[in-house]
């Protein structure tokens, strides 16, 4: 592509994106700095539309910006650095958040405040979540609850049923045996060598080996790795153009409801290294609905096993530069704070 032809581009989708409409040749001719014709523009329109960059809704119409181009201008971007009264703000409202669930929660809701269009913040497990420590306690009726804390911070808590009597200082040396040894190791790494040990030591079986066979048997060190995941603003795709019938609008929003549809749509698009803004434009792999729409997010590492992944979903029609500053602002903001 020329550098002409570069520029008529960009000013068409610029174009577009401000009004909404499609784009004429003498508008284009009347925003360059350089004068250009209207005839000129035509003729530079007309081999974008022959390389599948703009098309012609109708006959009369001027030219609307296709997926491919949205893709070549975003690719062209960077994020900027977001101000930094915005940038302590932003700091300062997820540092109230107490745990790294109200983080989420705030984040989509700032992401939505600050594009208006749909704000979506997500902590998700993965393979790497290490031990913290347990807490065993006996309850009646032959039941314990047993709490597992994980390293990100994580409390997750169970009733377990064992079928026999167990005292508090059974569990208290149970508990005590598991932290002291794998306290810090990856839970499914410390699971499997907890198991070979109670194997390798069946020889002696004790009482409390016995009853921390039944705990594993009920969940010892198994962590539930249900994603927290938090949108907020989908009703501002109802007042967008996103050349949507009513019912497949209304399945866009069901779409939108269902947290596994939103997990697989952060684990499919959001693959760029950590810390790293991505972009993708029309999203109708993961719903036909969403033909129309972009994502924009970046994902996160912490320590403990979790990824944080923020992200802003909208039309192709949207800011992006404004977007994808305000994504990468929050995640700085994220990263800034401890786990």
């Amino acid at each position: 592509m020329t550098p002409r032809a570069l520029e008529v581009l960009n000013a068409i989708v610029k174009t577009y994106i401000d009004t909404g409409e499609p784009v004429a040749s003498r508008t284009i001719s009347k925003r360059r700095a350089e004068p250009l014709s209207p005839a000129s523009i035509r003729n530079v329109m007309a081999d974008l539309a022959e390389a599948g960059y703009i098309a012609q809704p109708h006959t009369s119409a001027g030219r609307v910006p296709t997926d491919k181009a949205f893709r070549l201008y975003a690719g062209s971007l960077h994020a900027g650095k977001m101000n930094a009264v915005t940038s302590e703000r932003l700091r300062a409202e997820l540092s109230d958040a107490d745990t790294v669930e109200e983080r989420v929660e705030r984040s989509s809701h700032l992401l939505t405040e600050m594009t208006q269009n749909v704000g979506i913040a997500a902590a998700m497990h993965t393979a790497g979540q290490a031990l913290d420590h347990i807490e065993l306690l006996a309850l009646t009726e032959r039941r314990v609850l047993m709490i597992l804390v994980t390293r990100d911070k994580r409390v997750r808590n169970r009733v377990v049923t064992i079928g026999e009597p167990v005292s508090q200082s059974e569990l208290d040396s149970i508990r005590n045996y598991v932290n002291s040894h794998f306290s810090g190791r990856l839970l499914h790494e410390a699971r499997v060598e907890l198991l070979r040990l109670i194997e390798q030591e069946r020889t002696m079986y004790d009482a409390m080996l016995r009853r921390l066979t039944l705990l594993c048997a009920k969940g010892l060190l198994e962590s539930d790795a249900s994603p927290e995941i938090h949108m907020e603003g989908a009703s501002n795709l109802v007042g967008i153009d996103l050349h949507l019938t009513k019912e497949k609008l209304r399945d866009l929003l069901r779409a939108l409801e269902e947290k596994n549809r939103l997990k697989e749509l952060l684990d499919r698009f959001l693959e760029a290294p950590d810390g790293e803004v991505a972009v993708h434009i029309g999203l109708s792999e993961a719903h036909p609905s969403m033909k129309g729409l972009s994502l924009i997010g970046v994902s996160l590492a912490s320590p403990g096993g979790l990824s944080t992944k923020i992200a802003v979903l909208g039309p192709m029609r949207m800011n992006y530069e404004h977007v994808m500053s305000a994504v990468l602002g929050m995640a700085r903001a994220f990263e800034s704070l401890p786990i």
